[in-house]
C-alpha cells in the first residue's frame, strides 16, 4: 500500500512521498496494524483507553499514555517524552487494542512507569524533525569512514535523529564486543551532537533497513513480522529440503525466518511415518529407505545389494512389514508389497492461436539486401540483353583500360614477311587462337570485344 503522493512519475518509475516513512496518512509505514474495533462505540460510562501506540523510525514503537486527554487518532504527528528533550513519532493504535499490544509485548498498562504524551506536533515541530532527518544519510556515510579510518569490525547500518535534533542513535551490528570510546569523540567533534551507539542484531538490522526477498515480497520482518523465533536446521531436514546454506539464509545472513511456517504441518504428517533409518529384512536381503513423500504416505525402499533399483510402499504396507520382522519372521521380497508405477501419458496442449510464444508481438527481423557488385569499367561492362535494342558499338576507350593494355601487348612488331622471325610469330598467333576458341565459356570468361583486323606492311625497299 502507499499513500496518493507514491503515485508513478513519466514514464512508470516509482516517484515516491519521500517522507522516509513518516507519511501522514500513514499507508506507507511499516508494520502498520489494522483497527478493526474502529467503528465501534464504547459502552455508556466506560471511558476510553489511555494510552496509545507511537511509532518512530523503521518501525520502532512504544507506548505512551495520554495524560492530557488530548482526541488522537491514527496519523497524527504527536510530541512525545524523550530524554533529554522531546521526540516526535506518528500513532499507530489507539483504544482497546493497545492494551492487547501491551499485554503481547509484556508491559503493564497500570504501570506508572509508561512515557506520556505532550502535545500534538506543532508546525515548527515537524519542520525542525524533517530538517534532521534530512541530514541522516550523509552523516551514515560519514560515520562509515570514521570507523573503517579506526580499523574497529563493526557496520553502521542506521542512523536515528531524536524529533528535536538534540541527539542521534548510531545503529550497529558487530561479530563481537567493540571498543567504540574513541569513535563516539570524533562523532561528537565531527557532528556537533549528542551520540548514543546501540548495538542491534542481523536480522534487526534486516528489519530497519528493509528489502526484497527471494519470494519477491517485502521482507516479512519489516512488514508484519514482530517476534523472531530461532531458526534451526533441523527444520530444513524435516521438510525434506537440501541444506544449501546460500537458499536457506536470508539477507541477514541467517537461516530464513519462513521455515518455520509450515514446520508444524510437517511435523503433524510425519507422526504416522515410521523412522527413516528402519530396515526391512527379507528373504532377498535387508531393504533401507531412500526417500519419504510425506502428504502421500510413500516410502521408497532399496535391497543393500542392489540400490539402483527403488520400490514404492505405502506406510500401511511398511507398518506390516515391519511387524513381521519383530516377529522373527522374513517376507519374501518388496516386489510383493510394492506399487506399480504406471506411467501416465503425457499431454501436449498446443495453443491453436500461438499465445504461448513469448515473442509473438515482436516485429520480424528484416532481411539484409545483398550488396551491389560495382560494375567493371570499361569495355567489361555488362549490357542487359534487350531483343529491341540494337548492340553498341565497343570502343577501346582509353589506352590505360586493362583491354586496351591487353590488345596493346597482343599486337605484333612490323616485320619483314619473308623473315623467319616473321613465320615464327605468324604460327604464334595462330595457335593463340585456337587455344581461345576451345575455351568453355564461363561467368568469368566474358566475351571480348571484336579485334581490330592486323595489316601488315611489306618491306618496299627489299627491291
Amino acid at each position: 500500500m502507499a499513500c496518493t503522493s507514491c503515485s508513478t512519475s513519466d514514464g512508470g518509475a516509482p516517484k515516491g512521498c519521500k517522507n522516509n516513512g513518516t507519511c501522514g496518512t500513514d499507508s506507507c509505514n511499516k508494520l502498520t496494524v489494522f483497527d478493526w474495533l474502529s467503528n465501534m462505540s464504547l459502552p455508556n460510562g466506560e471511558a476510553p483507553f489511555d494510552c496509545v501506540e507511537v511509532r518512530f523510525k523503521n518501525g520502532r514503537k512504544e507506548f505512551y499514555r495520554n495524560t492530557e486527554n488530548l482526541t488522537l487518532s491514527i496519523g497524527d504527528i504527536v510530541a512525545t517524552v524523550a530524554s533529554p528533550g522531546h521526540d516526535i513519532g506518528i500513532v499507530t493504535l489507539t483504544g482497546e487494542l493497545v492494551k492487547i499490544q501491551m499485554k503481547k509485548k509484556g508491559v503493564n498498562p497500570s504501570s506508572n512507569e509508561v512515557p506520556k504524551v505532550y502535545r500534538k506536533a506543532s508546525q515548527k515541530d515537524i519542520d525542525i524533525w524533517t530538517a534532521a532527518r534530512n541530514k541522516e544519510e550523509p552523516m551514515k556515510v560519514r560515520a562509515r569512514e570514521l570507523a573503517i579510518a579506526q580499523k574497529l569490525e563493526m557496520k553502521i547500518s542506521d542512523i536515528e535523529f531524536q524529533g528535536d535534533g538534540s541527539k542521534a542513535t548510531f545503529y550497529y551490528t558487530a561479530n563481537d564486543r567493540v571498543d567504540f570510546r574513541l569513535l563516539i569523540k570524533d562523532f561528537a567533534k565531527e557532528f556537533s551532537t549528542r551520540v548514543e551507539m546501540k548495538q542491534v542484531g542481523f536480522r534487526q538490522e534486516a528489519a530497519r533497513l528493509g528489502g526484497i526477498g527471494s519470494c519477491g515480497r517485502e521482507l516479512c520482518c519489516s512488514t508484519w513480522l514482530t517476534d523472531f523465533r530461532s531458526v534451526n536446521t533441523s527444520a530444513a531436514r524435516y521438510q525434506q529440503l537440501s541444506l544449501n546454506p546460500q537458499k536457506l539464509a536470508g539477507q541477514c545472513g541467517k537461516l530464513k525466518c519462513c521455515l518455520n511456517y509450515e514446520l508444524d504441518t510437517y511435523m503433524d504428517a510425519l507422526k504416522d511415518f515410521p523412522e527413516f533409518e528402519t530396515k526391512l529384512v527379507t528373504e532377498k536381503g535387508d531393504a533401507i529407505c531412500q526417500k519419504q513423500d510425506i502428504f502421500k504416505g510413500l516410502m521408497w525402499f532399496a535391497y543393500t545389494n542392489n540400490f539402483a533399483n527403488w520400490h514404492i510402499l505405502k506406510i500401511d504396507q511398511v507398518k506390516e512389514i515391519i511387524a513381521e520382522n519383530k516377529l522373527k519372521n522374513k517376507v519374501s521380497s518388496l516386489e510383493d508389497y510394492a506399487i506399480e508405477v504406471i506411467a501416465e501419458p503425457e499431454q501436449n496442449f498446443n495453443n491453436a492461436m500461438g499465445q504461448e510464444s513469448l515473442t509473438r508481438f515482436d516485429q520480424p527481423k528484416r532481411k539484409k539486401k545483398p550488396a551491389k557488385k560495382p560494375r567493371p569499367a570499361g569495355e567489361k561492362a555488362i549490357v542487359p540483353n534487350n531483343p529491341n535494342r540494337q548492340p553498341a558499338i565497343q570502343r577501346n576507350s582509353a589506352p590505360n583500360t586493362p583491354n586496351a593494355n591487353n590488345a596493346n601487348k597482343e599486337l605484333p612488331v612490323k616485320e619483314n614477311p619473308n623473315s623467319n622471325n616473321a613465320s615464327k610469330n605468324r604460327n604464334k598467333n595462330k595457335n593463340r587462337n585456337k587455344n581461345n576458341n576451345n575455351r568453355p565459356p564461363s561467368a568469368e570468361n566474358k566475351p571480348e570485344a571484336p579485334r581490330k583486323p592486323i595489316i601488315i606492311k611489306k618491306n618496299e625497299n627489299k627491291e
